[in-house]
């Protein structure tokens, strides 16, 4: 029987039907402590951070090597049942959000640093292993990883790679495609591949551009080789307060046409900053309406240079205080507050949706005054934080979920944020991924000749499209919806997905 016929036969199937047959096919292939399928067991998976949408998987597979990965895929390719992965659940757009009759592929386990080499400056690392604890292991030989998103304590390296994550100091080292040498893992089929190679280039076609960002729909990743970093001699940080937000969005722009690049250069609103200082206590000026957080490092001598170029920057951009890290844990103070902005937003509301998306530079002041406008009209607040030196936004909208209509006026919210976005000149996601949070937004950047590109990457890969199906790329039928709900003054929100 053909994949096809078997998701035709199994759509016949009620939920509970479908979970036996599941749970009977994989239980050949796990060891029974690698299998959940009880709802009390499967409901802490029902979500990842885009906590609004839930959903239970018939079952959560928690393989413990290769094997048994490739021995899943079969089986569930050859059932015709989609296979949602997971790594830390740390992910923010619904990208690990469990399929209704689906199995989801937990790789919590795969948590094991195969070699670190300081001589080639790599490390070998199974997809589970948390983005920090990569550092830690490379501490000894003073090397580090260089992409350090705020959750990097949790999130697994093969999150990473699925999302194409960055960090606050991604403007100078780059997003994890910059990071990453070779990646190892499977098809939905059960097909063994990897992508670039040990060394700086590899023969054929650059399918690892292709897999890093595609969120979990091409391959499941098992393995990943990373690129090193040598630690700087030197880290000093900036911070230097504004007076006005068009003057610090002016100022982001003006160290970069200096031929600067900061190893940071982050940006925080005024509700941000006050909600992070009640929080960490790091010490920023509650009375600026944003505030810079620029890093330099290098050598000394470098640093020294740097710093004093960038400092006479923000002076004539109109700052109104400058403020230099001393010492090593100054610097980590003035960091404190942009690393724990998300948890900081959760003790002044209940909820919070985090958007993603990207600008050009020059816009940063227009974008921020579009959104406090749009704080008036859904009568929510918004606190910002964002990557300012490569124009990646991350405003956090607050709601409360309890509350009637909260949630989708914040989803309307957030879709005029990324659609805003787009008609600036960006794009509707830099690094949290499109998932399922995005999907309306995508019919706007994006023609339907163009989704249907991304369709066939999906089907070169993926021909029964089994892979996380219904996220990331929007269907033809589901643009002429949304296109036809905007005419009529309306949104379209995200169907069938069970929420609070």
């Amino acid at each position: 029987m053909t994949t096809q016929a078997a998701a035709s036969t199994l759509d016949s199937l009620s939920i509970q039907e479908l979970q036996g047959r599941v749970v009977q096919g994989l239980k050949a292939c796990l060891p029974s402590h690698a299998l959940l399928f009880n709802s009390e067991d499967t409901t802490p998976y029902e979500c990842d951070g885009l906590t609004a949408y839930r959903q239970r998987p018939l079952a959560v597979a928690l393989p413990e090597d290769p094997t048994q990965v490739q021995a899943l895929l079969r089986t569930c390719q050859g059932l015709g049942v989609p296979v949602v992965a997971r790594g830390a659940g740390t992910g923010l757009s619904g990208g690990a959000l469990p399929h209704q009759r689906g199995v989801t592929l937990s790789l919590a386990r795969f948590n094991k640093i195969l070699a670190v080499d300081p001589v080639a400056r790599t490390a070998t690392v199974q997809c589970g292993v948390r983005n920090l604890a990569i550092s830690e292991a490379a501490a000894a030989h003073n090397l580090y990883y260089a992409p350090d998103p705020s959750s990097q304590i949790a999130c697994t390296i093969g999150g990473n790679v699925a999302e194409n994550s960055g960090g606050v100091h991604c403007l100078k080292y780059g997003l994890t495609l910059h990071n990453i040498l070779k990646i190892k893992g499977f098809t939905m089929a059960g097909e063994p591949v990897t992508f670039g190679s040990d060394a700086l280039d590899a023969p054929g076609y650059d399918l690892m551009s292709v897999v890093i960002g595609s969120e979990g729909m091409l391959a499941i990743v098992t393995e990943v080789t990373v690129k090193l970093t040598p630690k700087p001699q030197l880290a000093r940080c900036i911070m230097a307060s504004f007076d006005d937000i068009t003057k610090a969005g002016d100022a982001v722009a003006a160290v970069i046409a200096a031929g600067i690049i900061p190893a940071g250069l982050e940006m925080m609103d005024k509700p941000m900053t006050a909600a992070v200082e009640d929080y960490v206590h790091a010490g920023y000026d509650l009375s600026a309406a944003a505030i810079l957080l620029c890093e330099s490092d290098g050598t000394p001598e470098e640093v020294e240079e740097e710093i004093g170029r960038m400092s006479d920057v923000l002076r004539g951009a109109g700052a109104t205080q400058i403020a230099v890290s001393r010492d090593e844990g100054e610097r980590l103070k003035f960091w404190s507050g942009r690393k724990n902005a998300f948890p900081a937003s959760g003790r002044i509301s209940p909820d919070y949706m985090c958007m993603d998306s990207t600008i050009p530079r020059k816009r940063v002041a227009d974008i921020l005054m579009a959104i406090a406008e749009m704080e008036k009209k859904y009568a929510l607040r918004c606190a910002n934080v964002f990557h300012a030196g490569d124009g990646n936004l991350h405003p956090l909208i607050l709601f409360d979920a309890n509350q009637a209509d909260q949630l989708h006026r914040a989803e309307l919210f957030g879709a005029e944020i990324l659609e805003t976005s787009v008609a600036m000149g960006g794009t509707v996601t830099g690094e949290h991924g499109v998932g399922v949070e995005k999907l309306n937004s995508m019919c706007v950047q994006f023609s339907a000749a163009e989704n249907e590109q991304f369709f066939g990457v999906k089907r070169a890969f993926d021909p029964a499209r089994l892979l996380n199906p219904d996220k990331v790329i929007p269907t033809l039928q589901r643009c002429a919806e949304y296109g036809k709900m905007l005419v009529r003054g309306g949104k379209l929100s995200h169907p069938d997905l069970p929420r609070y």
